[in-house]
């Protein structure tokens, strides 16, 4: 039977905090490199917040506010920036908000590594 998800060998609360980090940062940046399976893995978590924001009601930030980190970098929280610039950006498009581009491997243990950023 399937799982639906990858475990990224974690235990579900550290693999949960993985994602919302992971997420928080790509917000915040607009792409980030990470292995393969990590950036597949986000861009579920990723491409759901978007369809939050694009909705923008207060029931929709309170619910991306339970995923997305509440870090402060250049006076701007992520949630902010999701929902007052990406949300926006995206109002015409259907989906496929992100991309995924592979990069090579990684020097130390040869795991596939990936670029993901925002389209």
């Amino acid at each position: 039977m399937a799982r639906g998800y990858a475990k990224l060998h974690r235990d579900s609360s550290s693999r949960k905090a993985l994602i919302r980090d992971l997420a928080t940062q790509l917000i915040l940046h607009g792409r980030i490199e990470t292995s393969t399976v990590k950036a597949k893995e986000l861009r579920r978590s990723v491409e759901h917040l978007i369809t939050l924001a694009k909705k923008g009601d207060l029931a929709s930030i309170r619910q991306a506010g339970r995923t997305v980190r509440p870090l402060e970098i250049e006076d701007q929280t992520a949630l902010q920036k999701l929902f007052k610039e990406i949300g926006p950006k995206y109002k015409d498009r259907n989906g496929g908000y992100t991309r995924i581009y592979r990069v090579g491997y990684r020097l130390g243990d040869s795991c596939p590594m990936a670029i993901i950023e925002l389209v």
